[in-house]
């Protein structure tokens, strides 16, 4: 048989018969009914989520003072059959209420890690928990599935552990009508219930943050849930269609894939719905993870969206030159700068 210059995955995507490129519509009505359509149809295609408690029961494990800041551990049923451990960091030197950061960690297939990354500086020029809470921050950041505390404790049982453990909870997940990704979020979105409930929080005033997997979890929850008031994204704004074209679908994990996405939109349509909250992107142009040209275009899809709210300048998206899947110094003090100004006043 014959064979073209295309490459398999050119071919694979021309039959795949995906949907039309996304666009912003000519008005911020028409944006705004389209916008309901589209956050609908992501939660859809997360699956039969189980619905979340109104608020989840949480235990307090332990409460230590660390000097600039008093850190609680703790724990809460997710009512999926999983207990989902947790740090809370609490600031001393706030007087009344605190803005807060939402932590997601990241993968690296470091399943042992998970939450405890917020004491590490080993993906950030300091360890983000102390560093954030000494700036005045409530800090809230959980193990997600699989990983750190979780790390054996999926239907595979404690024998069990790292990447099978993960591979195990997305085959259960896709076989009782769900995803692994929507189990994730759903934690999360659990947590930032947890964070909002707590008295020393300006519920007004939380924000989102995260390298790699937690970049994604990042700009995954702003889009679907309006009370994170703005987010930093390290390292992992990545257009789907093009990690496809760049042959580096193994740069990710089986947990954040999303049966059917393709055939309703991309990664710009999620992003859109952000808008208008403010949101900085910081990716290098040598990440595998991420594809620079795709990055370009989510670039060139949503800053449209954001045009009709005429808040252009809200949606940031630095792509740095030379760079691969790194957190850097420029970048840690870009994402402090960034967080400071939009949450340490209300807007």
């Amino acid at each position: 048989m014959a064979q073209n210059n295309q490459t398999a995955a050119a071919r694979w995507l021309a039959k795949a018969e995906l949907a039309p490129p996304f666009h912003a519509p000519a008005s911020r009505k028409q944006w705004e009914t389209q916008r309901r359509e589209l956050r609908a149809q992501l939660w859809q295609l997360l699956g039969k989520l189980p619905p979340r408690p109104k608020r989840p029961a949480v235990e307090t494990l332990s409460r230590e003072d660390r000097g600039d800041y008093v850190l609680e551990k703790f724990q809460f049923d997710n009512d999926a059959g999983a207990t989902v451990p947790g740090y809370l960091l609490l600031p001393k030197t706030v007087r009344g209420k605190a803005p807060a950061i939402l932590y997601c960690h990241w993968h690296g297939g470091q399943y042992e890690l998970g939450k405890e990354e917020l004491f590490q500086a080993k993906h950030t020029p300091e360890a983000p928990g102390p560093a954030l809470a000494t700036r005045g921050f409530v800090v809230l950041g959980i193990d997600a599935y699989c990983f750190g505390e979780r790390n054996g404790c999926g239907p595979g049982g404690p024998g069990e552990k790292g990447s099978g453990g993960e591979m195990s909870a997305s085959k259960f997940n896709l076989w009782v009508g769900r995803t692994l990704w929507g189990m994730i979020v759903r934690d999360d979105l659990m947590a930032l219930d947890y964070l909002v409930s707590r008295p020393e929080v300006a519920a007004d005033r939380i924000g989102v943050m995260g390298m790699s997997m937690g970049a994604t979890r990042t700009w995954w929850l702003m889009a679907l849930d309006e009370r994170l008031k703005t987010g930093v994204s390290i390292c992992c704004l990545t257009r789907y269609q093009n990690l496809i074209e760049h042959e580096a679908l193994k740069a990710h994990g089986i947990y954040y894939f999303v049966p059917n996405l393709l055939n309703h939109f991309d990664t710009e349509a999620i992003v859109a719905l952000i808008a208008p909250r403010p949101v900085l992107f910081l990716d290098g142009d040598h990440d595998v993870t991420a594809p620079a040209d795709g990055i370009q275009a989510i670039q060139a899809a949503v800053r449209p969206v954001f045009r009709l709210y005429g808040r252009e300048t809200d949606f940031q998206s630095v792509i740095y030159p030379g760079q691969g899947h790194i957190f850097t110094p420029e970048m840690w003090t870009r994402t402090l700068e960034w967080l400071d100004a939009r949450l340490k006043e209300s807007k």
